[in-house]
């Protein structure tokens, strides 16, 4: 099997920190993790989709592990972000790429063919599905449809706040959001809780890899994004391409608490070209970590779907 390797690439202002497999010349296959995550989670897939002749970049992403970690709220935008992967073509001399995103990669990987029409080959979403422009800035949806109940994405909003609480004790806390406990109420009060075991698809090896990178980093850069939302809308509301028109295959698993509140009915909205949906019986949020066999016989069954 392909033994994967590490090296930093200065691209759109930033350096990132990636992973990469497979022969240059090859077809690129980009991975964007979510939160909190890293290039990491994709362990499973890289050396199997490089292993099948696949030229695989899986960045840490801005704000992450051993990437750049920019200041201003402003700079982890979806202009920025989406850029960042085009950049990561121009360093390989790609044209093209099939673009693949997992939770907050999801968003990325699906607005990367709006910005950047002719570098898309096929897209997947994994656990977030593509979702048309919202008719309103989201925060002020999502104050009006929880009230003062308490939404994780609304609590992620106030500079500085999760980013201190969470770092109070960082082990609690990341276990705890692996487990989607965490997004259930803020860490204060989490901590009169016991504790969640470590899933049963995390090692307590690779629980350590998260920890090291996050006790470096913290998570203000990963909360950044979140703080982007209304910015994002504003900067989606005109883009180069209005629909994404390359095959797209959206991948979640049918016990995945994100789908409550990420509808798919409205899909065709922004979906163009071809697309399919894939969903795993049974299978939660971390479908590429939890459900590594099943998730890679089903990307490789699309990508090699293009060549047909």
């Amino acid at each position: 099997m392909l033994i994967p390797t590490e090296r930093l690439v200065d691209t759109n202002g930033v350096t990132l920190r990636v992973t990469e497999a497979g022969e240059p010349g090859n077809p690129v296959v980009v991975l964007a993790h979510g939160f909190p995550e890293l290039a990491y989670s994709w362990r499973h897939q890289i050396p199997v989709l490089a292993e099948a002749g696949y030229h695989v970049l899986a960045p840490d992403q801005r704000g992450y592990g051993g990437s750049s970690r920019p200041p201003a709220i402003e700079d982890y935008d979806i202009v920025a972000l989406t850029s960042d992967i085009a950049g990561l073509l121009d360093a390989v001399g790609a044209e093209t790429a099939v673009v693949i995103g997992h939770d907050w990669g999801s968003p990325v990987m699906t607005n990367f063919p709006l910005f950047h029409p002719d570098r898309v080959r096929a897209v997947v979403a994994m656990s977030v599905p593509p979702v048309p422009r919202a008719p309103a800035p989201p925060t002020q949806i999502w104050r009006k449809m929880v009230g003062d109940n308490f939404f994780y994405i609304l609590y992620f909003q106030e500079p500085g706040v999760a980013d201190a609480e969470l770092a109070v004790d960082l082990r609690e806390s990341m276990r705890r959001l692996i487990t989607l406990e965490g997004i259930s109420a803020p860490p204060d009060v989490l901590r009169s809780r016991p504790l969640p075991p470590l899933p049963d698809w995390v090692t307590a090896d690779e629980f350590e890899h998260y920890i090291e990178a996050f006790t470096e980093t913290g998570f203000t850069g990963p909360l950044n994004w979140y703080r982007n939302f209304d910015r994002n809308w504003e900067l989606t509301e005109h883009t180069p391409a209005p629909t994404i028109t390359a095959p797209t295959l959206f991948v979640a698993g049918t016990a995945d608490p994100v789908l409550g509140f990420t509808p798919r009915d409205r899909v065709r909205d922004v979906v163009a070209g071809d697309y399919r949906e894939v969903l795993i019986e049974g299978a939660g949020h971390w479908l590429q970590q939890e459900r590594p066999e099943e998730i890679n016989a089903v990307l490789l069954e699309f990508l090699d779907g293009l060549t047909q």
